[in-house]
């Protein structure tokens, strides 16, 4: 089954950048969608950023201009790259695959963005 990992989180200033990462058990990436969601404490899981196999990525209000979502298909690997955090950033980032055979989560990174 597809297991997804992410890493990259921590504890960082307001302004400050961090780099999510995203590993793939597989080769799934190159053909399937993927995804980042995030959620705070008390609040719904809300999207971050999303990318097609096909077409360009999608940023809501919330994040774009400050994040991008690199991918690296021949790594199985997925970045959320965060610019210029806000405290309001703060929360456990999810990241998410999905296409035809299925929808598969990872278990969560917390980050904190605190002065």
């Amino acid at each position: 089954q597809v297991q997804l990992v992410e890493s990259g989180g921590g504890l960082v200033q307001p302004g400050e950048s961090l780099r999510l990462s995203c590993t793939s058990s597989g080769s799934i990436f190159s053909v399937t969608n993927m995804a980042w969601y995030r959620q705070a404490p008390g609040k719904q899981r809300e999207l971050v950023a999303r990318i097609f196999k096909i077409g360009s990525p999608y940023y809501p209000d919330s994040t774009k201009g400050r994040f991008t979502m690199p991918r690296d298909n021949a790594k199985n690997t997925v970045y959320l790259q965060m610019n210029s955090l806000k405290p309001e950033d703060t929360a456990v980032y999810y990241c998410n695959a999905f296409g035809a055979s299925g929808e598969y989560w990872g278990q969560g990174t917390q980050v904190t963005v605190s002065s």
